[in-house]
This record gives structure tokens, C-alpha cells and sequence, in this order.
């Protein structure tokens, strides 16, 4: 280590901030702070200490913490010496305490919690000295992901009870994700006993819901500053609906839906449900809609962009099955690929299949960089890179090739369940 600081030490500072910046940060730090005095005044420049990942990512959705020699030095020397740099924190449960006890973060703004076990998570938003080292009012983006306990996903009361917990911890807070890694989503459900969160400076939110209610609920004004919404949502059924506010969404600018199930309210809930968004300039959407037609540029057109004169972006993912039964006319590949000549992008995707003359599956999607579920994969998929799909599922009555299992593999680098 001595040979290489002093190698480092012989170049001119710009070249020396090339190489650091593409390091981790806790590397550069563990590395060279306190090495000598030029390089202990480079390595502690915000652009080293102002962010902190201080545990180890792997593929596998789970985050590791610090080996411990690491983990040491930093809760010993280096957090307490660069503390006022310090803006945000992501760190895991087993060494949470550790970090958070190691010194103050009186800058601290940012915090990330992951793979946090449901009784950590409740002892930490109701047991204020798990907290004193960070204010509390300052904390403006939070990020938590809580694990599944003893193989089970949390129930709903629990889960609602460190949403509220949090809102009323953070009351500042802007920005909110809430399990973000964990393909076994924890959703919010709307019940008895009902949740009363509310917040009056939240921003952004990504959170997995129930239902289709538990949506309208949450937007129901009790985060009347919220203008980006990301929801995941379990099931999408007009027989859900306990919630008819029919408001409209004027805050909101930015609004993600996805749907693990297919849903059948296409036309009677999720339709009436976007066109209440009339400022809207980004919309994404990610679902599998059951109906007597395919989903096309006409209806995406007519239905839901003709009342969103401020949309910029759409992205969209929809997988359309319909019955054949008492179909006249059965549309082709070309005809849905006409329906959206009108686009500003000609980069729509679509292809259709039937099969034995029962139903239709027909798929149409455009920039599905943030994608997390594909649904009904044919032979007929064209392949692609879709690198945040986690799930996705297999039909076709024609056996599938070598070929479509190396396509696939392509396609779905970071795949994590595979259905037939």
C-alpha cells in the first residue's frame, strides 16, 4: 500500500481525481485517508465523503456488510473524522448500530436501510436512542428495505405501522422508496385498522399496494405535495373499488404503474383513473390487460394521451389477451404497428399471436428500460435488453428451441423467476 500511495502521491491532481472517481468510495477512503497530507486533503473532498455506500452489493438481491476489519476502522476513525461531510448514509442491518452510534451526521440528509428484519425496523422508529446520531427533521430521502421475516412476507398492519412510524420520525421527508430490491414485494394494504400516515412535504414516493383501492387511497389528498408516484400494485379488479374520488390529480407529474396480475378494469378503472392526471409529463405503465380487443396506439392515443397535453414521456409495457370468440376481424402484427404511425417515436415494438383459434395475445411496449415483469413470452419475442425484469413467464403451443432459451438469456441478464 505504501508503494502504491507514493506512486499516487507523483501524479498531478487531476489525474489523481480521474482515477479515484472510479473507485468506490469507501476504498478511496479505507485506502488513502490519513496516508500523507495531500492525499488525506484530496480523499476527503466531497466528491469522496459526501455519499456512502458502506456495505457490499451482490447479484443475488441481498446486501452484505463491510468485512469487519473495514467496518472497524471506519466506525473508529473515519466516519467520526469526515462526519460534517457526511449528506447520505446507505448501510444494511448488521451493521447498522455500529454506523449510526459511531459518531453524529449533523448534515445528514440522506438515508438508505436495507435488508432490515421487521423487528429492527420497529424498534428503530419507535426507539428514539436508535436514532440520536442523525436529525430527524433534516432527514429529507429515506430509503427502506425490509426483508422477509421467518419466510413470510410481513403482514399489512405491520407494514403500516412503520409507514406511519416513519412519517411521523421524518417530517421533512421528500423522498420516500419503499423496498426497493426485494422481488417478494411488502404491500401496503388499506384495511382495518386503517392507516393514518399522511405527510404534508413528501414529493416522490415508490411503494407496492394491494389493490387498486389502496392507490386511490394514497392519493387521496393526505400527501397534498406528492408529484411522483411509482406503485406496484398485486391485483387491479373493479369488485377491489371501496374508493370513487374522482378529484382531479393536478400535483401529479410523474406516475408509474405496474400490475403483477392481469386485470380486466382496463377501460373501467385504470383509464378514468390516468385521465384525472391532466399535467402529467411522464407515464409508465406495466400491465397485462384481459379484454374483447387489443390494446393499441388508437386507444392509447384517444383514451389516454389526448388528455395529457403536457406528457413528454410514455413508456409502456401492455400485454392484450382477448377471447376469440365472436371476433369478425383478427388484427395482424401491421395493424397494430399502423395504429401508431402518429407517434413522435418510431421506436413501438409489437407483436401478436393466436392460438387454435381460441384467444389473442398480442404485446406492444416502447423504452421498457425500467420493465419488471413480461408476461406470456412466445416464440415470437424479438429479443431486446431488459435488464430490471425480474419475472417473467413462458406460453406457446409450439415447443420452445435452443434458440429461444439463449434469446432469453440475453434478454433477461438479471432474471430472477421463470414461469410455464
Amino acid at each position: 500500500m505504501e508503494h502504491i500511495s507514493t506512486e499516487l502521491n507523483n501524479l498531478p491532481d487531476e489525474i489523481l481525481m480521474i482515477i479515484l472517481k472510479k473507485m468506490f468510495n469507501t476504498e478511496v477512503l479505507y485506502s488513502l485517508i490519513d496516508v500523507n497530507k495531500r492525499l488525506n486533503t484530496i480523499v476527503r473532498d466531497p466528491i469522496f465523503t459526501s455519499h456512502l455506500t458502506l456495505m457490499r452489493r451482490f447479484s443475488d438481491n441481498f446486501n452484505y456488510p463491510l468485512p469487519d476489519l473495514i467496518l472497524d476502522r471506519f466506525c473508529s476513525q473515519i466516519l467520526p473524522s469526515i462526519c460534517h461531510n457526511i449528506k447520505s448514509l446507505n448501510i444494511e442491518s448488521s451493521s447498522m448500530k455500529r454506523i449510526l452510534h459511531a459518531t453524529n451526521y449533523p448534515n445528514l440528509y440522506g438515508l438508505g436501510l436495507y435488508n432490515i428484519e421487521i423487528g429492527t425496523a420497529l424498534s428503530l422508529f419507535i426507539d428514539e436512542s436508535c436514532s440520536t446520531s442523525i436529525n430527524k427533521n433534516q432527514i429529507s430521502s429515506f430509503i427502506i428495505d425490509v426483508t422477509k421475516y421467518k419466510k413470510k412476507s410481513l403482514t399489512t398492519d405491520v407494514i403500516a405501522r412503520i409507514l406511519t412510524h416513519i412519517f411521523n420520525m421524518f417530517s421533512n421527508l421528500q423522498y420516500f422508496y419503499f423496498c426497493p430490491s426485494s422481488i417478494w414485494y411488502q404491500r401496503l394494504l388499506f384495511d382495518n385498522p386503517f392507516p393514518t400516515m399522511t405527510s404534508s412535504t413528501l414529493l416522490e414516493l415508490h411503494i407496492s399496494l394491494a389493490s387498486f383501492t389502496d392507490c386511490l387511497y394514497l392519493l387521496d389528498g393526505r400527501f397534498n405535495k406528492l408529484h411522483t408516484l411509482y406503485v406496484d400494485i398485486l391485483s387491479i379488479s373493479s369488485s377491489q373499488l371501496t374508493n370513487n374520488n374522482q378529484e382531479k390529480l393536478s400535483n401529479l407529474i410523474c406516475f408509474s404503474l405496474c400490475c403483477e396480475m392481469s386485470t380486466h378494469a382496463f377501460d373501467k378503472l385504470i383509464v378514468p383513473f390516468l385521465q384525472r392526471m391532466s399535467n402529467l409529463e411522464k407515464l409508465c405503465l406495466n400491465l397485462v390487460v384481459c379484454d374483447k380487443k387489443f390494446v393499441d396506439g388508437n386507444e392509447l392515443k384517444h383514451n389516454i394521451i389526448n388528455h395529457m397535453a403536457r406528457l413528454q414521456r410514455f413508456e409502456f409495457y401492455i400485454c392484450s389477451d382477448i377471447s376469440l370468440h365472436n371476433q369478425i376481424y383478427l388484427q395482424s402484427k401491421e395493424d397494430i404497428q399502423h395504429t401508431f404511425k402518429d407517434f413522435k417515436d418510431d421506436q413501438v415494438i409489437s407483436y401478436v399471436d393466436y392460438f387454435q383459434e381460441q384467444y389473442g395475445l398480442c404485446h406492444i411496449y416502447l423504452y421498457p428500460d425500467q420493465l419488471k415483469y413480461y408476461y406470456t413470452v412466445t416464440n415470437n419475442f424479438p429479443g431486446g435488453l431488459f435488464t430490471c425484469v425480474r419475472t417473467i413467464s413462458l406460453y406457446d403451443e409450439h415447443p420452445f428451441e435452443h434458440e429461444f432459451f439463449l434469446r432469453i438469456a440475453q434478454s433477461f441478464p438479471f432474471m430472477k423467476i421463470l414461469s410455464l
